[in-house]
């Protein structure tokens, strides 16, 4: 049977007449992708764009929300309460949906953003907050879970469905969790290195952690990062190597209806 892989990037996340990133190219390479929601970046001219280029390509379209963080872009934790989070969370999911609307497309996953992702996969009840504010919102959507963290469980617990996903280009520690961006190695910029690892990923179902550790580890999706300056040519280089490998790359529905 034929290796299956989604393949998904943070997209959207320039502001007024800022852009960041290659979003119009990356979006012709990968097949999901996460766009924010005007909080930590991006606003609604931006969100319809994304949808609209995303539609034409063929790619599905996730929400990415943040923190009400433009100067920190979403990466400074803010502390909250549970519910303050779930409807802010909410109110992001509606701002998509709505943006997508005029690319005639439906919203297909949740995936929070930076310091809000970190956050949720440590913190039960900022993950559990999330999940509610997803069921509430459109149950049908998924909930993209960094594998095995609390994301993972508040999904399961709260009955959402969920998308599991693992980061190629970003170092893992030997917990699991993602490497912290104060250290200067935490991202992967050599479209080489990039490429050999989403393919061991893939072929193997393992991740390896910054001090060589082997994990095996359930995913559905991985993910790059489109504001990084080397977006382009890691996105190209992996995506290249996992279909050299004979591995097909698919949007996010598809490759969770093939499960």
């Amino acid at each position: 049977m034929t290796k299956r892989i989604n393949i998904n990037a943070d997209l959207g996340e320039g502001y007024g007449h800022y852009a960041i990133g290659n979003d119009d190219a990356i979006l012709e390479i990968v097949k999901s992708v996460n766009v924010a929601c005007g909080l930590h970046a991006g606003d609604a001219t931006i969100m319809r764009d994304v949808c609209l280029k995303a539609k034409a390509n063929g790619v599905s379209v996730g929400a990415h929300p943040g923190f009400n963080d433009l100067w920190g872009f979403g990466r400074r934790q803010i502390r909250m309460s549970a519910d303050d989070l779930e409807y802010l969370v909410a109110y992001q999911l509606g701002a998509l949906a709505g943006m997508a609307a005029y690319a005639g497309m439906k919203v297909t996953h949740v995936k929070p953003h930076g310091a809000l992702n970190n956050m949720c996969a440590v913190e039960r009840d900022y993950a559990r907050a999330v999940a509610r504010a997803i069921k509430v919102v459109d149950p049908s959507l998924y909930y993209l879970a960094l594998s095995g963290t609390e994301m993972e469980r508040a999904a399961v617990d709260l009955d959402v469905p969920v998308a599991r996903e693992a980061f190629i280009d970003r170092l893992y520690e030997d917990d699991g969790n993602l490497r912290a961006r104060a250290h200067g190695d935490a991202m992967i910029r050599d479209p080489a290195v990039a490429a050999e690892r989403a393919v061991r990923m893939v072929l193997e179902g393992e991740i390896v952690s910054v001090n060589g550790r082997r994990m095996p580890t359930r995913f559905d999706s991985l993910c790059l990062h489109g504001d990084e300056p080397s977006a382009l040519a890691v996105a190209t280089a992996c995506c290249e190597a996992l279909r050299a490998a004979g591995v097909e790359l698919v949007t996010l529905p598809e490759m969770m209806r093939a499960e």
